[in-house]
């Protein structure tokens, strides 16, 4: 059980550093005067999110890890709400319901 507990932590960490490099990669191509400097925090914020990732693969089942990983939809949606100020319409918001729904139901299996 505390196997799967860090398991989940340690998810969650990489799926939201996947969507910070998300968001850093749109910082990139929108802020061309800083191009590299935002592009290279990108692929770092990735980088770690994918060896987290792969740490672990290692030790859980694959479609649970999987499931958990839809929270990089929500951490995205979040980001571009309160970082980029981007409008998100009711019926996007109602989809992140759903899918929080599904992911708690997912990490509790």
């Amino acid at each position: 059980m505390k196997e799967k507990r860090n398991s989940a932590l340690i998810l969650v960490g990489t799926t939201l550093l996947g969507a910070l490099g998300q968001l850093l990669f749109k910082y990139a191509f929108v802020h061309n005067s800083m191009f590299i400097e935002w592009f290279a925090l990108a692929v770092i914020a990735y980088g770690f999110s994918t060896i987290g990732y792969f740490y672990v693969l290692s030790r859980v089942h694959l479609s649970w890890a999987y499931g958990i990983g839809g929270l990089a939809y929500i951490f995205a949606t979040f980001l571009a709400y309160f970082v980029l100020a981007e409008s998100i319409p009711p019926l996007r918001w109602i989809g992140v319901i759903i899918i929080t729904v599904g992911v708690v139901l997912i990490g509790f299996s």
